[in-house]
């Protein structure tokens, strides 16, 4: 399954860069636990960051930004099989999740709920 993991990034952080790094830090620490039960891991920053990036955009806080962080998300659950939704606030995940549900996709709250899990 292509799996999107979703939890906080800006939520939380008063747009601090180091703290939503820590935050994507934090989604990219289950992406290993989510490949190699033999699933594909997918965060939505991965890409707006980059496509932010190549419409001119430095920073989620850019005006730009809007049209491209939540639009990436959904885009890519047109794509996805299931949610792993991380615990904390966070807009953009429950946005994740509504819309996942929608479609009839699994959402996962824990890692070890994906099918296959595998402990290391």
């Amino acid at each position: 399954m292509l799996i999107l993991i979703a939890g906080p990034y800006r939520s939380g952080t008063g747009d601090d860069p180091e703290l939503m790094a820590r935050n994507l830090a934090r989604l990219e620490e289950a992406a290993w636990p989510v490949f190699r039960s033999g699933h594909v891991p997918m965060i939505g920053e991965w890409v707006a960051l980059q496509v932010l990036r190549g419409a001119g955009g430095s920073s989620p806080m850019d005006p730009i930004a809007a049209e491209i962080m939540y639009p990436t998300a959904e885009r890519l659950l047109e794509h996805c099989d299931a949610v792993l939704r991380l615990p904390g606030e966070s807009t953009g995940a429950d946005q994740d999740v509504r819309i996942a549900r929608e479609r009839g996709l699994p959402v996962y709250e824990k890692v070890e709920d994906i099918p296959g899990y595998r402990v290391a």
